[in-house]
């Protein structure tokens, strides 16, 4: 992906979700589902945008309206929600958009 504006790429369907998996390797890839209707997620945005300017793991969003093939295969209720995959599998989640929260599950799972 374009790295160069430092934002967290969206994925558009399945197919890249499962693509971006494939590809990470051994690195920890967070993905944000979230809505651009949602109060939270605008809230948490620019710190996920930060996030994205690591080189040790990776981050990418789902909107849960343009790519709902993905929300629904990955069992989205409510946003935003986070998920940590390493080596293709989900090692951890969390909803809400709690930043002191999310930052301490990566560390925990990188």
């Amino acid at each position: 992906g374009d790295h160069s504006m430092g934002k967290a790429p969206y994925l558009n369907t399945l197919e890249e979700f499962k693509t971006t998996l494939g590809n990470a390797g051994g690195k920890l890839v967070v993905v944000d589902f979230t809505a651009s209707w949602c109060g939270p997620c605008k809230h948490i945005s620019p710190y996920i945008d930060t996030l994205a300017e690591r080189d040790d793991i990776i981050v990418v969003k789902v909107d849960v309206d343009e790519n709902s093939e993905t929300a629904e295969d990955q069992g989205i209720q409510a946003m935003p929600t986070f998920y940590l995959f390493k080596d293709g599998k989900k090692i951890a989640e969390m909803k809400g958009a709690n930043q002191q929260g999310l930052d301490k599950l990566i560390a925990e799972n990188k």
